[in-house]
């Protein structure tokens, strides 16, 4: 894939040069594609820009960071906005620190100080920018944009609002403003809090758009404070309040909160193993008095560990493993718990309840059953508890399925008493699966099943003929009797050798340009490492099987080809022509209807010949297309003289040619190109991928 994605931006980058016409040196020799500005933010004639923004550019291909110097950006603005030292009667240059983004092409610029609010300002990107191969941008990329008009600051609101009353006793004042304020400005000398003309004391806070004001101790109950933001606040800009804000709120009455309602209720039995136990309270609590502390669970007077939590009215206590079957507990909330006022529970708050003796689950039913055959490729394994479980304990580490040792992805659900697994594709043919569902499947009283449950099936025979067994040439992309060549273009082999027997080395050319990546090229005549002569042999060997092998399949009942396979769609199968095979008006696609290892063999009486044209893929057809899960490595062309792959062309599949083998320009296989006897020739700029 990652070379395909390479292949794919090369292809882009052909396109996109050949449009604007390249990059140009100085003497007006084409260098490649050139170096684009694709995005800025702000961008160009944007207005109402804030004046702390990020200027940013963005690139069409990776730069070369040693460029991006202040000298090859410029922001400037109104006078007396740059530079200290900038000219009276001109823009300045703005001051500001540069980055480059490699992995997102990206500069960025960040001016200090701020911008000025309601001005103009020029971003300047200078031709000095170059790209990783030294193409520099062909012309100065600018644009203009305009910060907004100052705004006044403002407090929105209040927690409390204004005359707000049974205001807890323990409340943080926060106020909010319109925008980002100044924080050296927001201090206890600007936010206060006075009962009546006493101040409060309290520490004094800001971030975002919210000063808050917390008071060193608990406020005083039914009592009115008034709260006051002053005009020495300021925003960011250094504006300040057009007037002190003033507002007022009244605190509530004390009153002691209760525990309403409890899970387990009191004296519940048979409660379940996995059980989080919990209380309500009549009102919102003080999160930092429900603890460990004020909330326990026990068994006699041993303590259970566990994790209190505390949301809404609730507190929760999860013990830290599941509760024993068949035994009494107790739980407390202690006097500790105090309300948001600081209020604490009249009395301990006691309850208890028990669990029942342990029944471990089983599972009763399976699909497929065990040992079952012919299963199908689109399949939902399930398997069935005698109980209820509990849904947290069914997932992908307690229901599995392999092929052997290997994992296979999928989603596990759970409804019911049923447990599904849905593979994220389509289970392969001709394999035995192994399902397991393990002990860490428990039920809802926590109870895990007793012992692992493993149970086995096949799935349906591969559509198509049997897989011709290439041996020992399978590493080959290309081998050939007599000669290979590389007439034009860096053409590229991926994964693959290429060899050559009986010809000689002498017989291999153009490599390069050319190239073989991640695998290596062979002649009869080489001397190191030993034995290569031998090898090379064996591969023919092997290639004469294969071919005889795919020349004599006859199950399935071979198909007659049509006259062109342009425009077909075949299955699975073997498909025979007594002369010669066309694919021309049009692209044949092999379905394979879900099937990964479905197989196709051609069977080719002379030469086989693919016609495409200019630009890649071949618009007027040619290829071969690979739909519902076919693959490449499962198709074979048993050509009985030569092949030649049309311009342009996708072709799939293993060409096993009793004489030659051409790629024309432009063709990408995703195959291998094996001669027994003749010679195989790239054209100019071709592509061979492993299958």
């Amino acid at each position: 894939m990652k070379t395909r994605a390479l292949w794919i931006t090369g292809i882009a980058a052909f396109l996109l040069s050949a449009f604007i016409g390249g990059c140009k040196d100085e003497n007006e020799e084409k260098l490649g594609l050139c170096p684009l500005v694709v995005t800025t933010n702000p961008a160009n004639l944007a207005t109402g820009v804030p004046i702390d923004q990020v200027i940013t550019v963005t690139f069409n291909e990776a730069m070369d960071p040693a460029t991006i110097t202040p000298s090859a950006f410029s922001l400037t603005g109104p006078v007396g906005s740059g530079r200290i030292g900038a000219g009276l009667n001109s823009a300045a240059d703005i001051s500001g620190s540069l980055t480059y983004d490699a992995a997102t092409y990206t500069m960025s610029f960040t001016p200090s100080p701020k911008l000025k609010t309601n001005s103009t300002y020029t971003g300047t990107v200078a031709t000095s920018v170059k790209d990783l191969t030294g193409n520099s941008l062909q012309v100065n990329y600018v644009w203009t944009f305009s910060t907004g008009a100052t705004v006044l600051p403002s407090v929105v609101s209040t927690d409390p609002a204004n005359n707000a009353t049974g205001v807890v006793l323990n409340k943080v004042v926060i106020a909010n403003f319109n925008a980002p304020m100044d924080p050296t400005t927001i201090t206890s000398s600007t936010f206060t809090l006075k009962q009546g003309t006493t101040a409060i004391a309290g520490v004094v806070s800001y971030s975002g758009v919210a000063a808050s004001f917390k008071p060193t101790v608990n406020l005083t109950p039914n009592t009115l404070y008034t709260a006051t933001i002053t005009a020495g606040a300021k925003n960011v800009g250094g504006t300040a309040l057009v007037t002190a804000y003033v507002w007022s709120f009244t605190t509530g009455t004390i009153t002691a909160p209760t525990v309403n309602s409890t899970d387990p209720i009191d004296l519940a039995t048979g409660v379940a193993l996995n059980q989080v136990v919990s209380a309500i309270f009549s009102e919102a609590m003080d999160p930092l008095t429900i603890t460990a502390s004020s909330f326990t669970l026990m068994i006699g007077t041993n303590p259970v560990s566990g994790v209190v939590a505390y949301s809404g009215t609730t507190a929760t206590f999860t013990p830290s493993s599941n509760l024993l079957a068949g035994t009494t507990y107790t739980a407390t909330i202690t006097t500790g718990a105090k309300n948001i006022a600081g209020i604490s529970v009249a009395n301990d708050f006691v309850w208890t309840f028990s669990t029942p003796a342990a029944i471990p689950p089983t599972v009763i039913l399976t699909d497929p059953i065990d040992l079952a055959t012919n299963v199908a490729l689109v399949k939902v394994i399930s398997a069935n508890f005698s109980v209820a479980m509990d849904p947290s304990t069914i997932s992908t580490l307690t229901f599995t399925l392999k092929i052997g040792v290997t994992p296979v992805a999928g989603t596990v659900n759970y409804s019911g008493t049923t447990a599904t697994f849905t593979p994220t594709s389509n289970l392969l043919s001709d394999n035995v699966y192994t399902a397991t569902i393990t002990t860490g499947a428990k039920d809802l009283a926590g109870t895990p099943v007793t012992s692992n449950f493993v149970w086995t099936f096949s799935t349906v025979p591969h559509l198509g003929p049997l897989l011709v067994n290439l041996q020992s040439v399978a590493r080959f992309g290309i081998i050939a009797g007599v000669g290979v060549s590389n007439n034009a273009g860096f053409s590229v082999i991926n994964n693959l050798d290429v060899g050559i027997y009986p010809g000689a080395r002498s017989s291999i050319t153009g490599f390069p340009p050319a190239t073989v990546v991640g695998g290596a090229i062979f002649a009869s005549d080489d001397i190191a490492p030993p034995g290569v002569a031998a090898m090379l042999l064996q591969a023919q060997n092997d290639l004469t099987t294969a071919y005889n092998t795919a020349a004599g399949a006859t199950l399935p009942a071979p198909a007659v080809a049509p006259a062109d396979l342009g425009g077909k769609t075949l299955a699975p199968g073997i498909y025979t022509s007594a002369t010669t095979m066309l694919l021309q008006n049009g692209d044949l696609t092999l379905d394979a209807q879900g099937d990964a290892n479905a197989v196709w063999i051609f069977q080719v009486g002379s030469s086989f010949t693919s016609i495409g044209t200019a630009p890649f893929p071949s618009p007027s057809g040619g290829s071969v297309i690979l739909a519902g899960g076919a693959q490449a490595k499962n198709v074979f062309w048993q050509v009985s003289s030569s092949a030649t792959l049309g311009d342009y062309t996708h072709f799939q599949g293993t060409i096993l040619a009793f004489s030659s083998i051409t790629m024309n320009s432009g063709v990408v296989a995703e195959g291998r190109m094996l001669a027994r006897n003749a010679a195989v020739t790239m054209t100019d700029t071709n592509i061979i991928n492993k299958p």
